[in-house]
């Protein structure tokens, strides 16, 4: 029952502050770091237990009056002390029985919003006993400094037997310094804009700095607005030598070397090609023969390159694959020797434009 009449009594202080509030309520950026100081007043009502309790003076409601004092940390966070003077009653005499309340409580209040919610600990001379404290509270602020607050608790004792009070507070609070937010400082004065360079083919480097005039579009370019370049190994040719070898033989004949002179020549006009001598054979014969065989055939027809046509041989590799790799499928005459062949693959680093 007494939450309930605690809760109602905060949400019925809630319209008749909210009028004043919009206009009025500082942001909470400008609240942080500031101290503040309340008064209040309240009405206490015990719990049952202690109305009909001789121990607990058959103590029943009464008022009080106290003040706080505070300190806003941040734009969620405060914390405050706090002293109440209580004047309850003794239910079957209607005498007066006054105690003080001391304690400490933490408010962490809603983001845009004038609700928080309170939670602390307290200390009561009447019973000497003590509590831990729960509530929630609405604070309307009537300018930069002066606050409305009301705010409900329930008290919950720790000591001194099981019982749970309730108590309704109003009062004012006041928050020390200005919220004024500090003026903001006049623009500075917009710089004198610097004369346009120009840039005649549009690369990034105005033509003061570019030793490379003209750069194609959509080239990246360095410092100096020349095309950035990088190497690329790519494949420039794949050539079939038409060369022949004996039975079991890896000799190259003098009548068929011309092949083998034309790739010479063809190396020589592109300094940083490669090559890759590639040996094959037909199907005929047992296969590690037979790849033995393609080796021996692809590194005679390296050794002419290098050693009869001054080809480097840091560009000269060979690899026999056999009948790994037939150009004619079966094993007729015209498979045979269509599959029995040399072939060599061309590699060259070329450079490449980098693209923007």
């Amino acid at each position: 029952m007494k939450r309930k009449i605690c809760t109602l009594a905060v949400l019925a202080a809630l319209p008749l502050m909210s009028g004043t509030a919009a206009a009025n309520t500082p942001s909470a950026a400008e609240l942080q770091d500031r101290v503040f100081g309340s008064i209040f007043a309240e009405y206490y009502m015990p719990d049952r237990k202690k109305t009909r309790n001789e121990d607990w003076d058959y103590l029943t409601r009464g008022e009080g009056i106290g003040f706080d004092l505070g300190y806003r940390f941040d734009e969620n966070w405060a914390v405050r002390v706090e002293y109440a003077r209580q004047r309850l009653k003794n239910k079957l005499t209607s005498d007066r029985i006054t105690g003080d309340r001391i304690g400490i409580d933490a408010l962490y209040h809603l983001d845009n919003s004038g609700i928080y919610i309170v939670a602390g600990v307290k200390h009561f001379n009447i019973g000497h006993t003590d509590a831990v404290n729960v509530g929630l509270g609405y604070r309307a602020f009537l300018n930069e400094n002066v606050s409305f607050f009301a705010e409900a608790n329930r008290y919950q004792g720790v000591n001194n037997g099981n019982w749970a009070d309730a108590g309704i507070k109003v009062g004012l609070s006041y928050y020390f310094g200005s919220s004024s937010a500090a003026p903001a400082p006049a623009p500075a004065p917009a710089p004198t804009p610097a004369p346009a360079e120009v840039d005649s083919d549009g690369d990034g480097v105005p033509d003061s700095r570019d030793k490379c005039p003209n750069t194609p579009r959509g080239h990246k370019v360095d410092a100096d607005g020349c095309t950035i370049y990088t190497e690329v190994e790519q494949r420039i040719g794949s050539a079939e030598i038409r060369v022949l070898f004996a039975f079991d033989s890896a000799e190259v004949s003098r009548e068929q070397r011309a092949d083998v002179a034309r790739l010479a020549d063809y190396l020589k006009r592109y300094p940083t090609a490669r090559v890759e001598i590639e040996g094959h054979a037909s199907r005929i014969g047992a296969a590690d023969y037979n790849m033995r065989l393609s080796e021996r055939r692809a590194k005679a027809v390296a050794d002419l390159l290098v050693n009869t046509h001054g080809v480097e041989a840091s560009r000269v590799t060979t690899k026999g694959y056999g009948f790994t790799k037939p150009r004619m499928e079966g094993t007729s005459r015209e498979a045979h020797r269509a599959n029995q062949r040399i072939e060599a693959l061309v590699t060259a680093k070329i450079k490449e434009p980098v693209m923007r």
